[in-house]
Order: C-alpha cells, then structure tokens, then sequence
C-alpha cells in the first residue's frame, strides 16, 4: 500500500508560480513505480500533467512544456511540480499518482486556483 500526500496549492495570480510536493509513504523510486502529476479542472476529465520514471525520464502535456518540471528527491520520497508561467486555465485539483502494474494510487488532490 502506498499513500500519497499532496501539499503546495493556493490561489496565485496569473503569471505566478507554486510548487507543489507529494510526499510517499515509501520509496517509490526504489521499486520502480512510474509518478505523475494529474489534473482535473471543474467539468472536465482528469487529464496527465507530467511524469518521471525512476530511471529520471520525464514527460509533459503540451500544454505546460516550458512551464511546469516534475522533480523528485529520493531522500524524501516526495515528487514535486515546479509550476511557472500560471494562466487561468491551469485551475484545477492537483493530484499525485502513482502506478506499477496493476497497482494505482492516488493522493487526495491539492486545489490549484489562478486569478487576478
């Protein structure tokens, strides 16, 4: 079983940035899990932000390359989003994911709101 904690959401003004963080209740790196960070914005599906393996390799949504990194520390078991550049139409809940197999958890999601 692993557990996902998310923290770092707020409200920010456009043009702003927030780090968020998901902390693991083990070392997912360690036993291979891929971890990503999903969002789901007010009537509409939940759609992949960004991802790292534990071999380090990431991938974005389109829509945030250039402005979002995921970052990990091993030391902490927590993965981060670095996330620059906020629009508007980056509101959504922010949730931690991680994946091996079969195997799937989620944390409890992290509210993002942009807005002047």
């Amino acid at each position: 079983q692993v557990q996902l904690v998310e923290s770092g959401g707020g409200l920010v003004q456009p043009g702003g940035s927030l780090r968020l963080s998901c902390a693991a209740s083990v070392n997912i790196f360690r036993i291979n899990y891929m971890v990503g960070w999903y969002r789901q914005a007010p009537g509409k599906e939940r759609e992949s932000v960004a991802a790292i393996t534990s071999g380090g390799t990431t991938n974005y949504a389109e829509s945030v390359k250039g402005r979002f990194t995921i970052s990990r520390d091993n030391a902490k078991n927590t993965i981060y989003l670095q996330m620059n550049s906020l629009n508007p139409e980056d509101t959504a809940v922010y949730y931690c994911n991680a994946h091996l197999g079969p195997l799937d958890y989620w944390g409890q999601g992290t509210q993002v709101t942009v807005s002047s």
